[in-house]
């Protein structure tokens, strides 16, 4: 078993890196809006990565990879295992190289991963419940054929490849003092702090995960990787068990921070990078500027949050953003009682026109253990403008004699 130091990979592995892939890859650009510089109060760059080839920074780690491999190598393929992003990088960087690719993906990977997957000229076998199963079955294909792994993170040519991005950030934004990165098994986070960090060893770099997979925060607690059992969320694409052997000591040595986030806060950030700065970003790739947001760190000076990824299915974007506009007060739903006589509904409705809300759906209910004989209760989804807009609505429908409950 290898044992590896935060040192395995260096700024001169990164820059060889660059010199092999960037022709093949793009410098994504960098977005700025005064709004937000406001809200936060310090200049704030967002690093648009989903711009990348195949929308996500992992092309550029498995490009590295296979321009490393010998022609002998390489001629009897490459294969992983991925529910989509790294899927796609390596799909692409294959056909790039001339050898075959094939994918190992879950039985129930969203349609868009896997077309875009086959698009790119893998072939993709759904195997496996989760993705663990979906690895395993994945390494046993190579064993079998010889071909070569490509594991999503923990190999120094992959980080050496995502560290470009690193590279590029030092030459776009020069006064950088705070970064801000999505941490999963830590391939993007180790490349990019080793770059940044050889040349400004000054910069704060923070990593940020979801709450319901802190992988990393409990590894570092421990001193060493550790499993955790992954709950559902929107950030799927970091919700990674455990930090990798080769990740796990450069984390340790770069991360000044680690943050967690939570789905009503990414949800929020998603929102906002659709609303405001007209960009798509899946939950993983929303996960600095939600840390950002939503003041689990305090920045310092110039700061760059990484938009790691935009590849979201639609389907899963459509009950996302309702997520998004319900955290930020703009979708709520309530329930209250009324008499069951003619007018009363009419009377309630009033008052909320009055209030300047939008109704988009009302429900009565008559029956139920909870509702006395000669009363309704009655569910009303409402569009609001904010969070204060609901509180004074909420005050006012109590203030009229009304109950109000909220709809979760």
């Amino acid at each position: 078993m290898s044992v590896y130091t935060a040192d395995a990979v260096t700024i001169a592995d990164i820059e060889a890196a660059r010199e092999r892939i960037g022709a093949d890859i793009r410098t994504t650009p960098i977005i700025t809006k005064d709004v937000l510089t406001r809200r936060v109060g310090v200049p704030v760059a967002l690093k648009a990565e989903h711009m990348q080839h195949t929308g996500s920074f992992k092309i550029r780690g498995a490009l590295n990879l296979l321009s490393q491999l010998d022609p002998d190598v390489r001629a009897r393929g490459v294969v992983a295992a991925s529910a989509g992003n790294h899927a796609q990088g390596v799909a692409v960087a294959a056909a790039r190289h001339d050898a075959r690719a094939t994918i190992f993906m879950p039985e129930d990977a969203t349609l868009s991963k896997v077309e875009a997957t086959r698009g790119y000229g893998a072939d993709v076998r759904l195997e496996g419940a989760q993705l663990s199963e979906t690895i395993e079955a994945a390494r046993a294909w190579a064993a079998d054929s010889g071909a070569t792994f490509v594991h999503p993170f923990d190999d120094p040519r992959i980080i050496a490849g995502q560290g470009t991005l690193g590279l590029e950030l030092l030459e776009q934004v020069p006064d950088m003092q705070t970064l801000v990165m999505p941490i999963g098994g830590g391939g993007l986070f180790c490349g990019v702090a080793a770059a940044v960090h050889a040349v400004r060893p000054e910069v704060r770099i923070i990593g940020v995960q979801s709450s319901a997979c802190p992988s990393v925060a409990s590894a570092l607690a421990a001193g060493h990787p550790v499993p955790v059992t992954p709950s559902p969320t929107m950030a799927d694409g970091i919700a990674v068990k455990q930090p990798g052997a080769l990740t796990f000591p450069m984390i340790q040595q770069h991360a000044d921070e680690v943050v967690l986030v939570d789905d009503n806060e990414l949800s929020a950030a998603m929102l906002w990078l659709i609303e405001r700065a007209k960009q798509i970003q899946e939950g993983a790739g929303a996960a600095s500027l939600a840390a950002l947001m939503s003041g689990k760190i305090t920045p310092q000076g110039s700061t760059v949050c990484v938009l790691s990824g935009g590849n979201i299915d639609p389907i899963a974007l459509i009950p996302i953003i309702r997520h998004g506009l319900t955290t930020v007060g703009r979708f709520v739903r309530i329930e209250t009682t009324v008499h069951d006589r003619p007018g009363e509904l009419s009377r309630l409705l009033a008052l909320l026109a009055k209030l300047r809300v939008n109704i988009l759906a009302v429900e009565h209910r008559r029956e139920g253990v909870n509702v006395a004989v000669g009363d309704t209760r009655i569910e009303m989804t409402l569009q609001t403008r904010n969070k204060e807009h609901v509180d004074h609505v909420r005050a006012e429908l109590l203030t009229a004699g009304y109950e109000v409950h909220a709809i979760e």
